[in-house]
């Protein structure tokens, strides 16, 4: 679907705003006052844009026809099992292409007053090497009209873009703006190298739509989500240049770093596009970022555990750094094996608080009032020190410290000590 067409669908829930909005910090106030809701801005310097469009789970959980409780059930099981995507022909951004373009002419905004500039922050990457695909995030900070310097992460993009210099050559690359949940559900997960995550999200789809992806293919090779709103075709070069400041997840600037440069070559877009912006450190932002790993921390503790009743990363904690796991403790060992498992399974988890199944996780003063009655700190906290940690916390030097709450219950005490009451 269209962003038009999802922006129809939730048009109970839209703040439209008709009103000239400047691409230079305009748009960022009126995100920050709805943060739940999407936000429809008809003029953003003559283009259109949206954002805060999936900044709920129960509007993502909607849009595959899903109550928010099967959600994370089904992102796992396509992680699990992912499936092919299909070909086609046609694709709706085919109707505008050039390669005559100026970046800066165009919806990409300033979000802060310290960012080093205008940031693409939706963009999905798709990039291919030698049999492997990757889709993935990447923000882009614009230098001219047609080159942005992306803060690419240590991970598979990384190495595609480092075994093509090794090779002598460049990546082709392709940016997708505005695109379908399960597609940004793919690009944010994270698994092995060589699993692609087009078919993540088309086995989401498949599993909660009934049909597959659509891709087509464009005029360097590459195969994209057919219902983006803009696609940027180009590749990554072997220059670098600085990257940031720039507001990340944790709502502080990131630091400055020499990344990557990109060089588009042609863009392609949808008859009157909506242009899709994801502020950093909204909830929209921590959807993507942190829910795709929900799964993967649960499949993790499950291997140490009889069961796993729910798994959360926490808006306080960024969505990133911090996590509640709920599970059915069987002996007293389960709290601190189900902590261990979770840091190995999400090694930028700073911290982790695990409570019983009749804890609700969704609940912070919940999670907070077992903390407070079951948890002793001689015997249920577990810190670890010189470990492997988030790039994103400004706290942390080359390695960060790790702290565990076994907020579960002793399994030999008196079961009405501890459970609440009930009218």
């Amino acid at each position: 679907m269209a962003v038009r067409e999802w922006l129809e669908r939730f048009r109970d829930e839209v703040v439209t705003i008709d009103g000239r909005v400047s691409r230079e910090l305009g748009v960022t106030r009126p995100l920050l006052e709805h943060p739940r809701q999407p936000v429809h801005f008809r003029d953003v310097d003559g283009y259109e844009a949206v954002g805060g469009l999936w900044s709920t789970r129960d509007r993502i959980a909607r849009a595959m026809n899903l109550p928010r409780e099967r959600l994370i059930d089904e992102i796992g099981g396509a992680q699990r099992t992912p499936e092919d995507f299909r070909i086609v022909d046609r694709a709706d951004f085919f109707a505008n292409e050039s390669t005559d373009f100026d970046l800066r002419d165009s919806p990409v905004p300033k979000l802060y007053p310290k960012d080093a500039g205008r940031y693409i922050t939706a963009g999905v990457w798709v990039a291919e090497w030698e049999g492997k695909r990757n889709l993935s995030f990447h923000r882009i900070l614009l230098l001219d009209a047609t080159r942005g310097a992306a803060r690419i992460v240590p991970r598979h993009l990384l190495s595609m873009h480092r075994q093509a210099q090794a090779a002598g050559q460049e990546l082709k690359v392709a940016v997708c703006v505005g695109l379908d949940p399960w597609l940004l559900i793919g690009g944010g997960t994270s698994v092995e190298y060589g699993v692609d995550e087009t078919r993540i999200a088309s086995a989401l789809k498949r599993r909660t739509l009934g049909a597959p992806v659509d891709c087509v293919r464009l005029k360097s090779g590459l195969a994209v989500p057919a219902d983006a709103e803009y696609v940027l075709e180009g590749r990554l070069t072997g220059e670098t240049h600085a990257e940031g400041p720039f507001v990340d997840a944790v709502l502080t600037y990131d630091r400055v770093r020499q990344e990557p440069v990109v060089e588009f070559e042609r863009v392609y877009h949808r008859q009157s596009p909506i242009f899709h912006i994801i502020v950093g450190g909204s909830d929209e932002h921590f959807n993507f970022m942190g829910m795709p790993r929900e799964p993967i921390i649960r499949d993790g503790v499950a291997k140490v555990v009889p069961r796993v009743a729910g798994v959360r990363l926490t808006e306080g904690g960024c969505a990133w750094l911090h996590a509640v796991v709920a599970i059915e403790k069987h002996t007293e060992g389960d709290g601190k094996n189900a902590i261990m498992a979770a840091f190995a399974a999400h090694t930028s988890l700073k911290q982790v608080t695990v409570v019983d199944a009749d804890v609700n996780l969704w609940d912070d003063r919940e999670v907070e009032w077992a903390v407070a009655t079951r948890f002793q700190a001689d015997r249920g906290l577990v810190v670890l020190h010189g470990v492997r940690g988030s790039s994103i916390d400004p706290s942390a030097g080359e390695t960060t410290s790790k702290m565990g709450i076994d907020a579960t219950r002793p399994i030999n005490a008196k079961p009405e000590m501890f459970l609440k009451a009930t009218p």
